[in-house]
């Protein structure tokens, strides 16, 4: 989804997209946009700061409040203090106009990869739990979880691989870039943290550790 209010920047946009096997949509309803976010539900959102109605930087912070959706803002301010506050409400990247269009593309896809939202369905069940990937919940009945960014590529990751084992290698790879993957106990930490939250809905045992091999979803 492009949130963007300059028409031509837009059309181009969608346009090298699209030419790149994506498809897109055009935010029209800006004094709507979070709902119309969510009638979408969008696996990437491209977010100006300066739009109609609502600016960027708050209309993520509102979004983060409900949903995951991956934000890469894409805007014409190069204020750091712009981009720090951008990354500090949730957003996923930060690229500044004019851009180089294959820099645009390496970082989308990036984002993608790193987040996880090319899974076939952003809702997933397990036995009888709801996963909204998006909105990052596990629920229950009317009992609901919900996960931080790392928890929800690994309960999807583990999903997609049930009933097989999966390597700390694959984990790691699935949440973390090379470059911000610093501590060897960080995937161990947010393992315990999701079984500690699936242990809060009666499934204590859902994750086993395989000793020299990963972790299975049973």
């Amino acid at each position: 989804m492009i949130i963007e209010d300059e028409k031509l920047i837009c059309n181009e946009l969608s346009k090298l997209l699209e030419n790149n096997n994506y498809e897109t949509i055009i935010l029209k309803d800006f004094k709507n946009a979070l709902n119309e976010i969510f009638k979408v539900s969008p696996d990437l959102i491209l977010l100006d700061i300066n739009i109609p109605f609502i600016n960027g930087e708050a209309l993520l912070q509102n979004l983060r409040k409900e949903s995951n959706i991956p934000v890469i803002m894409v805007t014409s301010s190069n204020s750091e203090t712009d981009e720090a506050l951008s990354i500090s409400y949730g957003a996923d990247d930060y690229i500044t106009k004019p851009y180089n269009p294959n820099i645009l593309l390496l970082r989308i896809g990036a984002v993608l990869k790193r987040t996880k939202t090319n899974y076939n369905a952003n809702k997933l069940t397990y036995k009888d739990l709801k996963f909204d990937i998006t909105k990052g919940i596990i629920k229950k009945n009317n009992i609901e979880i919900t996960l931080t960014k790392n928890e929800i590529i690994i309960f999807a990751y583990l999903l997609n691989h049930q009933n097989k084992i999966v390597s700390r290698d694959e984990l790691i790879t699935a949440i973390w870039d090379t470059a911000d993957y610093i501590n060897d106990n960080a995937l161990t930490v947010n393992i315990n943290r999701l079984r500690n939250k699936l242990k809060e809905i009666g499934y204590e045992n859902a994750i086993d550790t395989r000793k020299g091999m990963g972790y299975i979803l049973l």
